[in-house]
């Protein structure tokens, strides 16, 4: 059997800062291959990945998670080292103690369980990266793409993200917005602010364009989704002189967007507002977007009720099904399947002293146990 508390800490020992894996990978196809798991490593530029999958039939119920971290930040700033998987007053501390090397450990051990028990009347299988925190290109996106080549069925996925928010099992994810960043870059000509006519000041066509931008009202949101956002992150206009009209100024923004919209229609209306706002510019401006997912939402039905009646008899509450929060590899699997996220309490995540009570973890393992057998039962 698998002990999910031992195995969380071995993972936090392995430091998988993003690209880097420490033997993090090596770890969890051990873990699997040893309980019988058909183990297939994917490594794609510097990045490693795994498909495990025990079990030849149908239904094909698949874990996904990474095994990625980000930095730990300022060291010293810790309590404990980061990486030493410390227990203190029945609170294990380390990067990645919530999101998400507890989960993978989880699963891991709800796994064991359930083939011991019998209860696996089907497959399981996980799908593991090491590219989640990181640009997110040669992780679950390349693996997904791979596993779809050659006809490789997943019907249905639980994501490890830490998607509860006060109390562990208060929330599930069914449903993610979708993200697009744009780069923007207006080149005019520089020159003394004192002859204007002999320049061509990109700020005002950048400051026009941003305003047009953020004066839109997007939408008023989406069944099951908060209504859209737009927020500019960063803009400049390298100048360290008082009397000099710059030659360039850029921006930076992001879009949060339900399913009114598509990351392509997003991006085709800032560069058609792009291209209004430099009307009569003498100069130029760039769009240069970057949709890094679409937003997509796991209908309520079986599946979701499954999942939600597991954390009900273990947790004693009844889950918000919900769509708030950031990205996560969800985005790239939903290609293949319905997908839920179900895992810890966020709020230590990315902090320094990332925390997770041992209690929790365990409580974890029972949930993801029951769903397993309450997945067969109602699929198989």
């Amino acid at each position: 059997m698998i002990d999910a508390v031992d195995l969380t800490r071995e993972l936090i020992r392995k430091p998988s800062v993003t690209p880097a894996d420490a033997g993090a990978m090596d770890l969890v196809e051990r873990t699997l291959a040893g309980l019988g798991f058909a183990c297939r490593r994917m490594r794609f530029g510097e990045i490693e990945n795994l498909y495990a999958r025990f079990g030849a039939e149908s239904p094909n119920l698949c874990f996904a998670g990474h095994t990625d971290v980000v930095p730990v930040g300022e060291a010293s700033a810790w309590s404990h080292d980061a990486f030493a998987g410390e227990v203190v007053d029945g609170v294990l501390i380390g990067r990645g103690a919530v999101d998400m090397k507890s989960a993978i450990a989880a699963f891991a051990a709800a796994a064991a369980n359930a083939i011991a028990a019998g209860h696996v009347k089907g497959s399981l299988s996980f799908l593991i990266t090491g590219d989640e925190e990181g640009v997110a290109t040669d992780g679950t996106k390349k693996v997904v793409e791979a596993l779809a080549a050659v006809g490789e069925r997943i019907d249905h996925c639980v994501v490890g993200e830490p998607t509860s928010s006060e109390t562990f099992g208060d929330m599930v994810k069914v449903g993610r917005r979708g993200s697009i960043n744009a780069e923007i870059a207006v080149t005019g000509v520089q020159g003394h602010v004192a002859y204007p006519h002999r320049a061509a000041n990109p700020v005002p066509v950048l400051i026009r364009l941003l305003s047009a931008l953020q004066s839109r009202m997007l939408d008023d949101g989406y069944p099951e989704f908060q209504p859209s956002n737009l927020e500019v992150t960063w803009i400049e206009a390298p100048n360290t002189a008082t009397n000099v009209i710059p030659g360039l100024a850029r921006a930076r923004l992001n879009i949060r967007f339900n399913p009114n919209h598509t990351g392509q229609a997003l991006a085709d209306w800032i560069a058609a507002e792009a291209r209004a706002a430099a009307e009569g510019f003498e100069g130029s401006i760039t769009v240069t977007p970057q949709i890094s997912g679409e937003a997509f939402l796991t209908e309520p039905g079986r599946f979701t009720d499954v999942v939600a009646a597991a954390v009900q008899e273990v947790a004693g509450r009844a889950p918000e099904l919900s769509t708030s929060g950031g990205t996560s590899d969800a985005r790239f699997i939903r290609a293949l399947c319905p997908v839920v996220e179900l895992g810890l309490v966020g709020k230590t995540m990315h902090q320094v002293d990332e925390r997770a009570p041992v209690g929790e973890i365990r409580m974890l393992q029972a949930v993801y146990e029951r769903l397993i057998e309450m997945y067969f039962e109602a699929f198989a």
